[in-house]
């Protein structure tokens, strides 16, 4: 059970398929031109348009006007384009270190995750989910590539080189000074049984879920129950297991009706964009005032505070390491967008 954010479906659904669209229409009518060198990899004309494109369907999709969105695009236009050349040293760099197997196996992790999610078996069930609904399924399966490329990188590079090279000195201060950040924190075991809309009539949906809470307070077995009627493919070896959680970073739509639920008792079916969720709280444990010494949580609480810079100066750094030409048309646009410093070795050509 995802208890942070879920990936919404319905929202890849609209995004990408007009994605598909205005990609399709880019490459029939944009005369390609190279705006950026970056080493040996070029920033192409027809690039920026799709990009600039995707960023115009969302903020659409959040509700602004085709004018709005076109101007608001337009107006971080350098930006976006920094953003390109950023991404493509962050895909070279990941070629340079070897990352290339380990880039393909998490795309396939997070396709099958998604998969799972709304009750397919495999990713040939999860293409043909997308192209059923006028989606590219390669188009978005190089999204998550991008996106795990990046992350692939900074952790390689940046997350993990920061967390183990914390001194242990600097480890002790910290958590002197910050003792309050390491209390022991209340928890709360759940178990689940979740019901997917995938395929289904709504109503009757919320009808079985309404049903099976009337049948689990009654005293009927909740393993069993979740192992008949669960969507979740892994269920009949979780037996609805969802995990444990810390109260105080649940999402707010599990956090309200969990609320005062006691141990062994059943909340109200929660519906959510993708199904219906009816949780049984396992196990509950208080928190403490009492702080404690774990040398790997205070190492994560350090890690949160230093990455954001930390992975800004590294890419500070793959800038100023790269041979990057922009085209003269665009330097002015772009550069600003672009650390100052950084993009003092990168040479103005035409």
């Amino acid at each position: 059970m995802r208890l942070k954010n879920s990936v919404i479906f319905v929202a890849i659904i609209l995004f990408l398929s007009s994605f598909s669209a205005f990609a399709q229409e880019s490459e029939l009518n944009v005369v390609d031109e190279v705006i950026a060198q970056v080493n040996d990899g070029v920033i192409t004309l027809s690039k920026i348009k799709r990009e600039m494109k995707t960023a115009e369907e969302s903020f659409r999709q959040a509700g602004k006007t085709e004018a709005e969105a076109k101007a608001e695009v337009e107006k971080n236009k350098g930006q976006l384009i920094a953003n390109i050349i950023n991404e493509e040293l962050l895909i070279q760099k990941a070629s340079e270190i070897g990352l290339e197997k380990q880039v393909e196996a998490r795309t396939n992790r997070q396709l099958l995750q998604l998969a799972q999610q709304y009750n397919l078996k495999s990713l040939d069930q999860l293409y043909q989910a997308m192209q059923q609904q006028n989606i590219d399924p390669q188009e978005y399966r190089a999204l998550i590539k991008k996106q795990v490329t990046r992350d692939l990188v900074w952790e390689s590079e940046v997350d993990a080189v920061l967390y183990y090279g914390f001194k242990p000195k600097d480890i002790k201060a910290y958590y002197q000074q910050h003792i309050d950040k390491f209390k022991k924190p209340a928890t709360i075991t759940i178990s689940e049984i979740f019901l997917s809309f995938a395929g289904a009539n709504k109503a009757d949906v919320i009808a079985k879920a309404k049903t099976l809470v009337e049948r689990a307070r009654k005293g009927e077995d909740f393993k069993k129950l979740a192992v008949e009627n669960s969507d979740r493919p892994n269920v009949a070896d979780t037996k609805g297991k969802a995990g444990t959680f810390k109260v105080g970073e649940l999402d707010p739509l599990f956090a309200k009706p969990l609320k005062g639920v006691k141990v062994g008792e059943i909340t109200d079916p929660i519906e959510m964009e993708i199904g219906m969720e009816i949780l049984r709280v396992d196990e509950r444990t208080k928190g403490s005032d009492e702080s404690f010494f774990d040398e790997d949580a205070v190492r994560r609480a350090m890690l949160i505070e230093k990455l954001p810079n930390a992975r800004k100066k590294y890419m500070k750094k793959l800038r100023e390491d790269a041979y990057i030409k922009i085209k003269s048309d665009y330097r002015a646009l772009v550069t600003p967008a672009l650390d100052a410093d950084a993009t003092a070795k990168n040479e103005s050509g035409k």
